[in-house]
């Protein structure tokens, strides 16, 4: 398991308790990580459609997707 792949796990379980959106800098604090792996990070999760991103101004928000329970 690589760097990034540890990172997005934290990431994962972070936005699942925190729902209010974060950003890449208060996310790759709580990770205790760079910015630019808390990015790569991100971005896999963006690609992989498991996060929504929000951008307001400069700043880009980050969400976990909610999943449908309805089928």
């Amino acid at each position: 398991m690589t760097k990034v792949d540890i990172v997005i796990k934290q990431i994962r379980e972070i936005l699942r308790k925190d729902t209010r959106g974060l950003t890449i800098q208060e996310l790759s604090e709580l990770t205790h990580v760079s910015r630019i792996t808390a990015a790569m990070a991100l971005m896999k999760l963006e690609g992989a459609s498991e996060i929504d991103v929000r951008i307001i101004g400069n700043c880009k928000l980050h969400y976990l997707k909610i999943k449908n329970e309805r089928g």
